[in-house]
């Protein structure tokens, strides 16, 4: 396998990138940068995936009509406010969006993606974009300062910082990756959850860009859960610019398996930093599931894991209570015998089983409730004699999530 080296500079590591960010006033209650910009002086091949919730942003309509045009020079985002519910005029004010970022360029505006976060049902101050273009234009840097500028802006109730970049070789050329991703509360998966945008300057076609994409979310990002609330802003964008000068990647070479390889490292790093920060949480939870009838399966019953609002629940109290793991396990829709089912609870090198062939052993409490007290908690289900496997990342369900989400508009 090829190496994967870890770097700096986020969205603005691979080459030919900028990004900014500034306060433009958005929210009324907020001071922090809450309007960002990502782009490529280049034209970029660009696919995406938005939320499956049948109520959805403005942003995520105007972005899919953009990316199916298949380029993309940039994406222009805020914080704040959602845009979402917002009707006619939202669509409009999501229009005017891509319409400002583009005239800085002198670009079609179908060249630029849109994206909102923020609070649902509230109309888009979209005069105070309109007068702060310019400024955001200006702030455009390389490296990792446009980067965070850039990132600071799409944060709303984030306490973590969810980024990265990797650069490896794709015959003899040093190709990077960029990430950065918001999201710490309604994030359950139905296609990737959350706000995410990606850069690369690897040169690939649509069709490998499309397939990576769709491979790497369905492994990492899909995997998510802290609420079980699928947003209505959902999108995860990847751009490619093709600057790094590699011979193109297509879906049935060697080179796409490197590409879609370090595409799956930055998203695992960036799923397990999205469960650890779910509002409120205490608890990282990973659920790894083997012995599946295949990996579908195995998906389903670790994404029902870690979904279950009462496993959540025992993990934030500490309580091995692992009924409620074959529970969530039973309604998950996939395909097992319970009465092969063995449990295991695992931190910092300790583990222990608690449960055998679908039922109860003995077991230490005191241990137990020792190992499931650290912050980060492995699941370990071993679900039969198949050769599925798969994983699945939550976090704990906490008092602090019911103080945050019943204050969230003011």
């Amino acid at each position: 396998m090829e190496t994967i080296k870890e770097i700096g500079g986020g969205v603005c590591a691979p080459k030919g990138f900028r990004a900014g960010g500034i306060y433009c006033g958005i929210k009324a209650s907020s001071k922090k940068r809450d309007l960002a910009l990502i782009y490529s002086e280049k034209p970029c091949v660009a696919k995406a995936m938005f939320t499956t919730n049948r109520v959805q942003s403005a942003c995520v309509h105007i972005s899919r009509e953009h990316i199916a045009k298949g380029t993309l020079h940039g994406i222009i985002a805020n914080s704040g406010n959602a845009n979402a519910c917002t009707g006619e005029a939202g669509l409009k004010a999501a229009r005017r969006m891509a319409e400002l970022a583009a005239d800085l360029f002198a670009l079609n505006p179908s060249h630029i993606a849109v994206a909102s976060t923020g609070v649902i049902g509230v109309p888009l101050p979209i005069s105070a974009i309109e007068s702060s273009i310019e400024a955001l234009g200006s702030s455009l840097h390389d490296g990792e300062a446009g980067h965070s500028a850039a990132y600071e802006a799409i944060m709303t109730t984030d306490t973590r910082k969810k980024e990265g970049a990797v650069e490896f070789d794709i015959n003899g050329k040093t190709v990077r990756l960029g990430v950065m991703l918001k999201g710490a509360g309604m994030i359950h998966p139905n296609m990737a959850t959350m706000l995410c945008f990606i850069t690369s300057d690897a040169a690939i076609t649509p069709d490998a860009l499309d397939a990576s994409l769709r491979a790497t979310v369905k492994r990492t990002l899909n995997c998510v859960t802290v609420d079980g609330d699928t947003s209505t802003n959902d999108m995860v964008i990847l751009m490619a610019n093709g600057e790094a000068g590699n011979e193109a990647i297509n879906v049935d070479s060697a080179s796409y398996n490197i590409f879609t390889a370090a595409l799956e490292k930055l998203c695992v790093k960036l799923s397990r930093a999205l469960a650890r920060d779910g509002e409120g949480a205490t608890k990282l939870l990973s659920i790894s599931v083997s012995g599946a009838k295949d990996d579908d399966a195995a998906l389903m019953l670790a994404k029902s894991v870690a979904g279950s609002s009462l496993v959540k629940a025992a993990f934030f109290g500490a309580d091995a209570n692992w009924g409620r793991i074959l529970c969530a396990m039973g309604y998950s829709g996939a395909d097992f015998d319970p009465m092969q089912v063995d449990v295991i609870f695992a931190s910092e090198g300790e583990e222990i089983k608690v449960c055998s062939k679908g039922a109860s052993i003995e077991f230490s409490e005191d241990d137990a409730k020792r190992i499931i007290s650290r912050e980060e908690v492995d699941v370990i289900i071993k679900a039969g004699e198949g050769s599925g496997t798969g994983r699945a990342w939550g976090c704990d369900l906490t008092l602090d999530y019911v103080k945050i989400n019943g204050s969230y508009r003011s």
